[in-house]
């Protein structure tokens, strides 16, 4: 059975326009460093699981576009750079802290906005929407999926 997330990136960093201009429109999806976020890439996502590819932290957050799974969780690189802001000195190549997974573009879609996802009481439920959730990572529910998928 497929699984359904919803991945948020601020579009300033790596946005939905990046990953459509990356080589065969697959990226790394590095940089969380919540160990929560971090399990459900590691231990749960599955190939082909689908997510919607969501803005944060910017003037109009909200789903962008749609992204499927393309590699298994694998160690983050940006843990090793020392230049890196996501540089953890405490990670080893031998026994690393962070892992991403890749994507690949499913497509791009019209910005669904946070006032429309809570507008609609068949989300009222969905994590991205409850107050204190701060995941950059997050599951959402088949009922949920089907319904924004009919937004758009």
């Amino acid at each position: 059975m497929m699984n359904y997330w919803l991945m948020k990136s601020e579009p300033d960093v790596f946005g939905i326009d990046n990953l459509a201009a990356a080589p065969k429109q697959t990226a790394a999806w590095w940089g969380v460093r919540n160990y929560q976020a971090r399990n459900f890439m590691r231990d749960r996502m599955k190939l082909e699981d689908r997510a919607f590819f969501y803005h944060s932290s910017c003037a109009e957050p909200g789903i962008a576009g749609i992204v499927r799974v393309s590699a298994l969780a694998h160690p983050d690189m940006t843990q090793f750079d020392r230049k890196s802001a996501y540089f953890d000195p405490k990670a080893t190549r031998g026994a690393p802290r962070w892992f991403n997974v890749d994507v690949t573009l499913v497509q791009k879609t019209r910005l669904v906005g946070i006032p429309e996802l809570r507008s609609r009481p068949e989300l009222a439920s969905m994590r991205v929407l409850q107050r204190g959730n701060r995941l950059s990572v997050m599951p959402v529910e088949p009922h949920e999926w089907e319904f924004i998928i009919g937004m758009l």
